[in-house]
Parts: C-alpha cells; structure tokens; sequence
C-alpha cells in the first residue's frame, strides 16, 4: 500500500500548479486521498472519531491552502468529516439502544423470571471468555466437560470483564473504520454519477421546441441538454462563445455531434437574443450557502439580462458543489486572475509598455479574471443531484451535508499540561 505522506504530497503538487481541471475530477481525487488516509490511520481505544477527525484535518487543511479557489476540496473534507460525525453518533446510538433493550428485557414478568434463572455479570463475561477459548484436547476424545469451561469465582469476574470490554473497544474501532470507508466510498459514487443523475431530470424541465441560452462549456449542462434530446425532445440551443477563453465553441461542437440544432453567438449579443430565449441553463463552479454562485466569467451579465425579460435562469450542480460558506467569509477567494495573454498578443502591445506614468507604473493593465458571482435573488432554480431547489432551501440542503463545527478547517492547537 503507498504511503500516505507521499500521496497526499503528490495531490498538493497537482493542486499548487493546477494540473486537475474541473470541480468533479477535484472532489473525487480528494475524496479518495481522504479515504486512504482514514484507511491507514491507526485509531486508538478511546475518541476513535477524535483521531480520525483529527487526521483527515490535518491532511485537509494542507489541501484547502494548495488552491483556494477551487472550492470542491474544501467541501469533500467537510463531507469526509461530516461523515466521521455521523458514523460516530450511529454507532453510540445503537449501543445505548443495545443497553436499553437489555435493561427492559430485565423488567419483564415475574413468572418469566422465574421460568428462566438469571445469571450474574460475572458468569456471563466467563462465558464470553470461555468462548474464545479452544477446547482442550480430553473434550474433544471423551466429550466430557472441560475444568477449564467451569464457571469462575466472583474474584474472577473483573479479569473477565476487563477482557470483554477490550474485545468490544477493539471491535468497535474497526466497525467505526468500516463505517466511514463505506460512506466515503458512498460518497466517491455520487460524484461519479452526479451527471447522469442531473441528466434523468432534463425531460421535465426543457419541453418541445424551446429556446436554451447557455455560455461556456459545462460537462453537466452537455449531459443535461443531450439527455433531453434523446428523450426525443426537439429544441434549439444558443451558446454564448464564453471569450476570452472561447469554451462555448468547444460545447458547440459537442452538442453538434450529438445532433442539437446548435447558434454560437457572442456575449455581447446575448441581451439582444435574451428576448426569444425560453431558459437559461449554466454550470456553476460553486454554489454558495446564501443560494450565491459562483461561475464563469460573464454569467452575472447573462443573469441580468435573464431577469430583465422575465426568463428563468436555472443552475446545475452536483451536491460536490455545495459550499457550507458565505461569500463574505474569509476562507472565499471569490476570484483568480488569469494570464493577460488570453484578452491580447504580448507582441502587438508590447510598445505600449514602455510608456509609463510620473510615478513610473505602466499605462496598460489588463485585467482577466476567471469568475462571477451570481447572487441568489436572479437565481429561478438550481438542479442538483437530489432534484430541484429554490434558491431559499439551499442552506437546508447544505444543512444536511456538513456540520457546524466543521465550517473552518483548521487543526486544534495541542494542549498543554
């Protein structure tokens, strides 16, 4: 098994230098570098929960601080934790009810009770012992019973109750291990899947010969409108070409190919074409708690001119991009600046360089950033994964996925004695 220190240092390096592109690929990476490292971590007899919450902390503040813009890996270490929370709580739930069941079997009838002898703390724990013992060598040839199965002394009993408690600690550092993996694993699926489980729902929402505005290129809206088409759903499709990075040319050609009547227009042209649109149907890079979105540049223009001629604006998103953050919170960096080279060649401008101001600073700034907020009040509905949803039941949803005290990803400071 490769060690996790190495896995987790490579990961950090793909996330330093950007070499894993889209949300989906990011959060399903992480989700499973997370799962090896609860995998390998040694948990201890008591606060198993703690050291696997402490562990996946550990390894997902060093994540969040690689690449701060890319919201997914902070939310899939909130999930894993969330994760953690829960199975913990499961677990002392059906251990308090296991006590419970037992305390009222011992309250029932009288006649009962005396049908059935009761037996002490003690002979029931020598009995646990005895059944991990083997059978000595004369039971098995005379079939007799063994001294060594006989009933203990009372001055037994805490050696014997010592040991059955062991054995269930042991036992239940494993099941919470096993637990958690499973969910993770849950988890590493519903990423994988959250495309076609977005797609099922297109049939209900784009009817026969629609108008959709759509700009960039976004797997899950791809997945979205070719899935209507095959449930024999006839529209038209406008995609705004996303400049300066040009995506939208990319989905053009893609939906194309899977037979979509397809126009490519500009962005500036979108508030001209915006009035013969039935819907508008974007990807989104996050979907913040405040039912805020944060997507490719140049949607918060289309959103505007969504809500000025009254036409719904929808987002699809798996629950991977649900952020538990508010776009105010610290931890947000609502924005990354990309390289000037995408709006202008270096070579034609290259004169306009060398001209500066009395203080000495250059004349020519290009500015190139990559997002857009979107804020909630021009959002008609988001789709994810789990069906549809006003804007207002975001922070209900998001409820569902994280906990509270997992919102700032931070290790706790050690104690000190």
């Amino acid at each position: 098994m490769p060690d996790v220190h190495a896995l987790v240092n490579e990961f950090l390096i793909k996330l330093r230098k950007r070499k894993i592109e889209g949300s989906q690929a990011t959060a399903k990476q992480t989700a499973e570098l997370l799962r090896s490292v609860i995998s390998q971590q040694r948990v201890p007899y008591t606060k198993q929960a703690g050291a696997l919450i402490d562990a996946v902390r550990a390894v997902g503040e060093q994540l969040i601080a690689a690449n701060h813009v890319e919201l997914a890996v902070g939310n899939i270490v909130r999930r894993v934790l969330h994760i953690i929370r829960e199975e913990d709580l499961s677990l002392a739930t059906v251990g308090i009810g296991g006590l419970s069941l037992s305390g009222a079997s011992d309250d029932e009838d009288d006649d009962d009770a005396g049908d059935h002898p009761v037996l002490s703390a003690a002979a029931v724990a020598a009995a646990a012992r005895s059944t991990l013992r083997p059978p000595s060598l004369q039971t098995l040839l005379e079939d007799s019973p063994d001294p060594a199965n006989v009933l203990p002394t009372s001055s037994s009993g805490g050696d014997s109750e010592g040991i059955s408690k062991s054995a269930d600690k042991s036992s239940r550092s494993r099941k919470l291990k096993h637990d958690v993996i499973e969910a993770v694993n849950e988890l590493i699926q519903d990423i994988t899947t959250c495309h076609e489980l977005i797609a099922e729902q297109a049939v209900e929402h784009i009817h026969q010969n629609e108008v959709i505005l759509t700009l960039g290129r976004s797997r899950t809206v791809m997945e979205f409108l070719c899935a209507a088409k095959e449930k024999k759903r006839s529209f038209r499709v406008f995609v705004a070409e996303g400049a300066p990075r040009y995506q939208g040319h990319v989905l053009a050609t893609e939906l194309v190919a899977r037979g979509l009547q397809t126009t490519v227009i500009t962005d500036s042209a979108v508030f001209a074409m915006i009035s013969r649109v039935n819907m508008v149907i974007v990807g989104a890079h996050a979907v913040m708690a405040n039912g805020g979105v944060i997507a490719p540049v140049g949607l918060n223009m289309v959103a505007l001119a969504a809500q000025r001629h009254a036409v719904p604006f929808v987002v699809v998103a798996g629950s991977h991009k649900l952020c538990p953050l508010y776009p105010h919170n610290p931890e947000v960096l609502l924005n990354e600046l990309k390289s000037p080279s995408d709006l202008l060649d270096f070579g034609e401008f290259s004169d306009c360089m060398d001209f500066r101001s009395d203080n000495g600073s250059p004349l020519l700034h290009v500015v190139n950033p990559t997002f857009d907020y979107v804020p909630p009040k021009l959002v008609s509905l988001f789709i994810t994964d789990t069906g549809g949803h006003n804007p207002s039941y975001m922070y209900r949803l998001i409820a569902d996925y994280y906990s509270a005290d997992d919102l700032v990803v931070r290790r706790r400071p050690a104690s000190r004695s």
